[in-house]
């Protein structure tokens, strides 16, 4: 039997804590390892105890979530922790910077209790936590602050082929209509994501979609 995923929740609101980690706890393939309230906390438990996912709340006091998953998550950072981020707050300015920040994925604070878990589990085997559709929309609209001035778009260390594949999704296609598309087995897509991600050292597809806005590989 393999290890259950360990979970430490922040969120600033006691009651929301408290009934997430109950749902979290009561899942035999789950443990909550911690809790806190507050982003600063959250930084430093999460650096002790070394969680699979950090569920994380964009408002707190001493730390903000985006900071802490910034911290946690971010660019540079040595020994990254995923994290989910868990909100009330519906902008797709959060969910951008959120994801700018590192976080693997986004949720609603009313989603239902499965879907939390479904994100949890998504989240520790590495994937990210967003429909296609949204990451689209999401990183699109806010491309222009990203893309590369001037319109050139920078030499990667992608072949034509897994570039093709990188900017369908970018797109918002899944591993089966890629497949469809370029007429090849899903299971051909998944070894071009894979080569994509190592080559480009990123951690999911949404880092991916963010990296081909950014070099200019989608409009």
């Amino acid at each position: 039997m393999s290890a259950p995923v360990r979970v430490v929740i922040c969120d600033d609101q006691a009651l929301i804590r408290t009934g997430l980690a109950t749902i979290v706890d009561a899942q035999p393939d789950m443990e909550v390892v911690g809790e806190c309230g507050d982003g600063r906390t959250g930084v430093d438990l999460a650096r002790r105890l070394r969680p699979d996912v950090v569920v994380m709340d964009i408002r707190m006091p001493v730390l903000d979530g985006l900071e802490a998953t910034r911290l946690l998550a971010g660019a540079g950072v040595e020994h990254p922790v995923k994290v989910l981020v868990v909100t009330t707050f519906n902008l797709d300015e959060y969910v951008y910077e959120a994801l700018r920040a590192g976080a693997s994925g986004f949720l609603l604070k009313d989603a239902p209790p499965d879907r939390l878990l479904h994100g949890i589990r998504t989240v520790a085997m590495g994937a990210a936590l967003l429909d296609p559709d949204v990451t689209r929309r999401l990183v699109g609209r806010y491309a222009a602050r990203i893309r590369p001035a001037g319109g050139a778009v920078p030499e990667t260390p992608l072949t034509p082929r897994e570039t093709e594949v990188l900017r369908l999704i970018a797109e918002g296609l899944s591993n089966s209509e890629i497949a469809a598309a370029l007429v090849i087995s899903p299971e051909t897509v998944k070894t071009f994501v894979s080569r994509i991600l190592t080559k480009l050292d990123l951690r999911d597809r949404v880092q991916a979609v963010v990296f081909a806005f950014r070099h200019g590989l989608v409009t």
